[in-house]
């Protein structure tokens, strides 16, 4: 065989392959089996959640933090700042977002305590 009889052979096999795919390279908008899913949305904002998170109606970068406390700081796309006492020495607390539910204070894992 020729190299042209080999590359036209690797074409048949691929377009065999191909043709139970549901893949159509012929005209590209057929979506087939393609994955739609809806994009995330931030009140009416659309957002990329590669680089922002929607921190209860905001919209924050991924990589923002903040203070909790005086000297503490967190993610608030990853994180809760939290009092941990109250009165004149205020303790606070980080605790951990779960994903996928509305996080609280009160029934989050603890990520750390914050020094005072």
């Amino acid at each position: 065989m020729t190299t042209s009889s080999y590359r036209l052979a690797a074409v048949g096999i691929l377009t065999i392959l191909w043709t139970g795919t549901g893949i159509n390279t012929a005209d590209p908008t057929n979506s087939g089996l393609w994955a739609c899913r809806p994009a995330p949305r931030c009140g009416n904002e659309i957002y990329n959640p590669l680089e922002q998170c929607c921190d209860y109606g905001v919209l924050r970068p991924l990589n923002q933090t903040r203070l909790c406390g005086p000297s503490c700081t967190f993610w608030p796309c990853f994180e809760l700042c939290c009092p941990d006492s109250y009165g004149p020495q205020k303790m606070y607390v980080v605790r951990l977002k779960v994903r996928g539910a509305k996080s609280q204070c009160l029934s989050s894992p603890i990520s750390r305590f914050c020094a005072k």
